[in-house]
Parts: C-alpha cells; structure tokens; sequence
C-alpha cells in the first residue's frame, strides 16, 4: 500500500533540513492555534477557502506567492553563503547533492509558486473590476486553479522533509533527469508538482480569455480596455498557447522514468534534444507571461501618479501585442551552443534582437508620461521607476547575449544568472510589490504604510545591484553557474559581496512583512473611504474602496477610454444610483478544494507508487467533479434591498469622512 514510502524517506541524518523541519512544525502550530484560539475557523472556511470571489482568491494567491517567497529566497541565501564560503576548494557547509537540491528547488519555486501566482493573483483582483464585471467568467475554476497552485507548492515543500527533491536544475534536462541518473523521487517530485500546478495555471488562462472577451462592460471595445487588461489578455493568451506544451513534456519525461520509455534517450533511440527544444517552447513565453502583466502594472502606475493619460495608448498596445507573437520565436536562443547550425542561430539571434524593439517602445512610453507631468513619489512610483533602470540594464544585456559569438563564451556563466534575475527581480518582483502596494486598497479599503514600503523598495533596488552586479564580473571571468565550491580565490571577493546584496534584499521582505503588519494593525489610520485613494487614473470604473462582493451595483456603460478619468476630474467617481436590481452571484462552494486535496493525494501516490492510493484519489477527484457538475445551488441573488442597504451604509460613510 505504502509503494516504495518508508521511515527511511525521511532525512534523519540531515541537520539543517531538521532543523528547518523544527522550525516550520512550530510555526505551524502557532499558526493553528491562534486561528483556534480567536474561533477563525469557520470564517476563513466559509469566506475565504471555499470562496469564489475574484478578489479573495487574488489575495490567496498573492499569500500563496508571499509564503514561497520567503522559502525560495532561503534557498538563494544559503546557495550565495555556501559559494562565500567555499573558496579554494573548501567544502562549505551544504553537501554537494544537497545543494543541487536547493538550487534546483529555488528555480522552481520562485518561478513556479512566486512569480506565477503572484501575476495571477493581481490579474484576480484588478481585471473584472477594470472591464466593469462582477467576476470571472469561470468562478468555480477560478477557484479550483489556485487550489491546484497551492497543491503543487504544498509537494514542493513536502519534498524537503519526505524524501528528496530533484538535483537536476530548474528545467530538468534529460539525461539527468531519467531514472538511470536521478533514481530518487526527487525528479517525480518536480514532475509532479508542475503538472497539478501547471494544470491550474491552465485553467486559469482559459478562464482570463473567456473573461475579457465576453465579460466587458457595455460600450467597451478591444482599443478602449486599460493597458492592465490587454497585457492581461495577451498574457493568459500565452498561458493557454503554451502550458500544454509543459503537459506533453513532463508527461513524455514521466513516460520515461515510469514506463521504460526512451523519448529521451539517446542511446536507445530517444533524443535529449527534443526535450530542450520542447521545455523551451514553454519557457520563453513564460518569460513574457509573467512581464507583460508587469508591463501594464507600470503603465496604471505611472500614468496615475504623473496626473496624465498614458503617452501613446496604441503604440503600447501594438507593442504588447507584438511582444506575444515574437514570443514564440526566440526559444532556441536558451541553447545557441548546442549544434543546431550557424543559419538557425543567426535567425534566433536576430529575432530575439527585434522583440526588445517593442520593450524599448514601451520605456519611451513610460518616460513620456512622466515627462511634465505632476510626479507624486509614492512607493509605487519608486519601484517603476526603478524597474525602469534596472530593466533596460538587464535588456541591454539580452541583446549581448542574443549575439550567439557572444553568447558561446557566456553561456552557463554568472553572467547568464545576472541577466536572468536582471530582468525577473527588476521587472516581475518590483511590478508585482509596485502592484500591491498600488491596488491593495481596491480590495481591503485601506492603504499600506508608506515608509515601510520606501524601505522595502530602497533595500531591494540596492541589495539587487550589489547581489548580481558582481556576477556579470564573474561571468566574464570565467566562473559558471551552479558551482559549489571553486579554485579561484580571486572569485571569493565578489562572491562574498553578492551574499552582503542578497542579505539586504532580504532586509527589503522583511519590510514588507513589516508594512503588512503595521497597515494592518493601524488600518484605520490608513483608511481610504473616497472610492479612489489616488485621486488619479487607476482604471477600476467608479467602484468603491474595497469593492463590494458585487463590484458594481450597476455595469458601467463605457463611452470612452478617457471617460473614468473625466469622471473622476469633475467629481463624479462613485455616484449613487436612483435605483437598484436584483444581483446574480455565484455562489461559494468546497469543491475545489476537495478536489485539489484529492489530486494532491494522487501526485503523493505516484511519486511513491502507491497505486491503490492513486486510484481511490483519482476515482475521488472524478466523483467529487460529477457531483458538483450536477448540483444546481451553484448561484444565487442578491436582493435589491440588500444592494441599496450596502450601498447607503457606503456613502454614509463617504459623507463621515468628508
């Protein structure tokens, strides 16, 4: 029953891990029983687990992108300590195959359970309310897509305390990753973990496309949504082009390794290279889908906070819609050195050249809306115009790399991490915290802790450039990627200033564990009643501050891409209606987590053979999905008397705080 499970699965002999385990079992009881203590369980249950609503389960999946940050960026500590201190073929103290673990689990999870669901989560909140919806098109799915997010990050963790995680690197090349290099479960853990996870990142794509095709508010054509919302829909485009691409490959790679097959295998008539080939037909795009939300958090941002429309609406539009189609045609500049010949690496040379051309228009955009325009340093403003130079660094030195000359004397180097996080850290973490900071108020009524979030900000722009600056030295200098220990005692110097930048970055999240704490506790000194805390062009069409359950009492009728700033300028931002309907909504439901719970069961089960376990998880997932598919309390309505009560209670408070 139990397959290949045992107590020896669990690694005794292993201090750190231990004492990680330690750590986290104590935590979690704290956790537990405070939520027990204050009688929270029935409301996080009702409210918050089994709910529906876009904007709750936005915040879950930012929550869920926080707690992994915290976990991928310990890993990225302790990687930068072991490398500061292994010079001169010193052992440090990570044994090698335990390093191999956390730089492949950092990759993963930073991608996988940081950046994705982040993106994810901000589109949740921000899109029904800026084409003017009551909620996706989906609800249930949408519910069910996180859940299956936070099943894949739950086995990533698992891994480290009940067996071992993959030792292969974060895309998982075969031969490495067969079973004939990789015995452990490691490897099955990571497949498995993308799989559920991916499945939900897909669900959610279909969900976005259907939403913002069919779900815009009267009178809003494709030219006059916000930017946020095409680089949203370009973005959940993308999602749905290419996480099946990510399905198919992990399935053929499971293939190998549970059914002795050899898709893979050179040696008996496989081909390595169709998986590199495969992995990067996802990964490319995934780039891109997770900048290009980021993109349209920056233009919201700025346009808000410079006090003027967005500088060439079109032009942005063009170029983000460019971006997506380039996007498909630059995969093979991840492996210019593996013999594909001078012609195909001259073509993806010069197409990953051409897709920085519509980013550098975008910049320009940006730059002229601040031009003579009112700039208000907020927060949100210094992380945007931090991304701004930290990201055109980081683009300069893609087009470097997109040079294949250039790129077979830095390939697998320092240099080629720099990049990499030149572009995630600047682009997607600060859009992301410039995202939150900037909406949070949209869905809990009040604004963050301004200097706490300065704080942050400043710690990340400059614990970044002293943590990967170093590496662009490093890797003209010879040193690659994913060393544990090294001969060269004049790499030691640079490395040990890498460590001091990554433990200022961590200073930068624990500022904003901070912010969360102090706004929380204070909120309502931050208290924002007005219905649009900037006072500015935040393109959410006349809600409240938080948004109701309901978004809009009544849809919006669009006339014009200007008509909510115009609105806004003359007073009229959230007027009261002269009447109110009855409101369809959906109706909260357990499903999605049980069936998640299930699959999550199921993914244990194959990664330590136990087939019987499997079955009864699957047949459970199955029942569990019929079932809800023929329960016809799945909606209800809101009264129109309950409308017009929130609705009054609403501007009674306005008036208060006027």
């Amino acid at each position: 029953m139990f397959g290949k499970l045992t107590l020896d699965a669990i690694p005794y002999h292993e201090p750190i891990i231990m004492g990680t385990l330690a750590v986290v079992v104590l935590l979690g009881a704290l956790l537990l029983g405070a939520i027990t203590h204050f009688g929270k369980w029935k409301y996080l249950w009702t409210e918050w687990f089994t709910s529906v609503d876009h904007k709750r389960v936005g915040v879950m999946y930012i929550v869920l992108a926080l707690v992994m940050l915290l976990r991928g960026f310990a890993d990225a500590l302790m990687m930068r300590m072991q490398q500061a201190i292994a010079a001169n073929d010193a052992a440090g103290y990570l044994p090698p195959h335990h390093y191999d673990q956390i730089f492949t689990a950092h990759g993963v999870i930073m991608i996988f359970f940081v950046a994705t669901p982040f993106i994810i989560g901000l589109m949740n909140v921000i899109v029904p309310l800026q084409i003017g919806a009551r909620d996706v098109a989906f609800p249930f799915l949408n519910s069910l897509g996180f859940w299956l997010s936070a099943m894949g990050a739950a086995l990533v963790m698992l891994s480290m305390f009940v067996g071992d995680f993959a030792a292969t690197g974060w895309v998982a090349y075969p031969p490495l990753s067969e079973l004939g290099y990789s015995p452990t479960v490691g490897v099955d853990y990571y497949i498995w973990a993308l799989q559920i996870s991916g499945l939900g990142t897909l669900l959610t794509g279909v969900n976005f496309v259907v939403t913002i095709l069919r779900m815009r508010a009267p009178g809003m054509n494709l030219m006059k949504m916000p930017v946020f919302v095409w680089t949203a829909l370009i973005t959940n485009i993308l999602i749905v082009a290419v996480f099946p691409v990510l399905t198919a490959t992990l399935a053929l790679l499971a293939a190998d390794r549970y059914l002795d097959m050899h898709f893979f295998t050179n040696e008996l008539g496989g081909n390595a290279m169709m998986y590199i080939n495969l992995i990067w037909v996802w990964g490319h795009p995934e780039v891109y889908i997770l900048i290009l939300p980021c993109f349209g958090v920056f233009s919201e941002i700025i346009s808000t906070f410079s006090g003027k429309p967005l500088f060439g609406y079109k032009s942005m539009v063009y170029a983000t819609c460019s971006i997506g189609v380039l996007s498909f045609f630059v995969w093979l500049h991840h492996f210019f050195t593996m013999g594909s010949g001078a012609n195909v690496n001259a073509f993806f040379g010069i197409m990953t050249s051409i897709i920085s051309i519509p980013t550098g228009v975008k910049l320009f955009n940006w730059l002229f809306t601040m031009f003579r325009g009112r700039i208000r340093y907020h927060s949100a403003t210094l992380w945007t115009i931090g991304f701004m130079v930290t990201f055109a660094v980081g683009g300069m030195t893609g087009v470097l790399l997109a040079v294949p000359g250039a790129d077979f004397v830095l390939h697998n180097s320092l240099f080629l991490v720099a990049h990499f996080h030149n572009v995630i850290i600047g682009g997607v973490v600060f859009g992301c915290l410039a995202g939150m900071s900037f909406w949070f108020p949209k869905v809990f009524g009040f604004t963050l802790n301004e200097f706490w979030g300065k704080v942050s900000f400043w710690c990340w722009l400059v614990g970044f450039f002293m943590a990967f600056m170093p590496l662009y030295v490093l890797g003209f200098e010879g040193m690659t990627r994913r060393m544990n220990h090294y001969a060269v005692p004049g790499w030691q110097p640079w490395l040990v200033v890498a460590l001091c930048g990554a433990v200022i970055i961590f200073a930068g999240i624990g500022s904003t564990i901070i912010q969360l704490i102090v706004s929380i506790r204070d909120r309502e000194a931050y208290r924002d009643l007005t219905g649009d805390p900037w006072d500015g062009r935040s393109l959410e069409w006349s809600t409240a501050s938080p948004a109701p359950f309901y978004n809009f009492a009544h849809i919006p009728h669009i006339t014009s891409l200007e008509q909510h700033t115009d609105n806004k300028d003359s007073g009229r931002a959230y007027v009261k209606a002269a009447h109110y309907e009855d409101i369809h909504m959906p109706r909260n439901t357990p499903a999605g987590v049980i069936i998640s719970v299930f699959g999550f069961l199921l993914c244990f089960a194959l990664i330590w053979h136990m087939w019987l376990v499997a079955g009864v998880s699957l047949a459970g997932a199955i029942a569990t999905f019929i079932v809800r598919s023929y329960n016809r309390n799945v909606d209800y309505y809101v009264p129109a008397a309950e409308v017009e009560r929130i609705e009054n209670m609403r501007f009674a408070q306005l008036r208060e705080a006027a």
